[in-house]
């Protein structure tokens, strides 16, 4: 009688833990399509991807090689960013952490604004932070994280590999409410 007692406790437990995981799954799944809707237009261009859950902009797109500085394109690319991603954001309790990513190769020679990857991956990811203030986005959502080459999303192995590790990649993430 006890067993019994105990295992049908054990498969109580288990449903519930197989009931909250779905939960989980299903919630996860409504996050990606509300931010694919809500990013239905850049997605349509090609010029931005979108891939468990982290936007993605290839670092040509908006930036030259071994450059910080934002080319023409890129910021009206993120100019048009704002809106959708403010309407996804506002919707939950989520900030934007905008990432940037440089491929294996060392700086070239001759470039003295950036010693390292680290660098340049740090100050492509404040350039675009700060575009997106500039256009709307307020400070309080937005910060900035650099990975430099540590998170290839593809193996280095030739240049068009590296091509794709340049990149910078923005993500939803939960806000922390402690302080508020």
């Amino acid at each position: 009688m006890q067993r019994r007692k105990h295992e049908e406790g054990l498969r109580r437990a288990e449903e519930q833990r197989r009931k909250q995981e779905e939960g989980l799954r299903h919630a996860e799944q409504e996050r990606r399509i509300a931010l694919e809707t809500a990013l239905a237009g850049p997605l349509a261009t090609g010029r931005v991807t979108l891939h468990n859950g982290r936007i993605g902009i290839s670092g040509s797109v908006l930036f030259a090689l071994n450059s910080d500085q934002l080319q023409p394109e890129g910021h009206a690319l993120l100019k048009k960013l704002v809106a959708p991603l403010l309407g996804y954001l506002g919707e939950r309790n989520e900030l934007l952490m905008v990432s940037g990513f440089t491929d294996n190769l060392p700086i070239q020679k001759g470039n003295s604004r950036f010693s390292d990857n680290w660098e340049l991956s740090a100050q492509r990811a404040l350039t675009v932070t700060r575009v997106l203030i500039e256009e709307g986005m307020p400070p309080s959502m937005v910060f900035a994280a650099a990975f430099g080459s540590e998170q290839p999303s593809v193996p280095n192995q030739d240049p068009q590999s590296r091509a794709q590790n340049r990149r910078v990649e923005m993500a939803p993430v939960p806000k922390n409410n402690k302080a508020n």
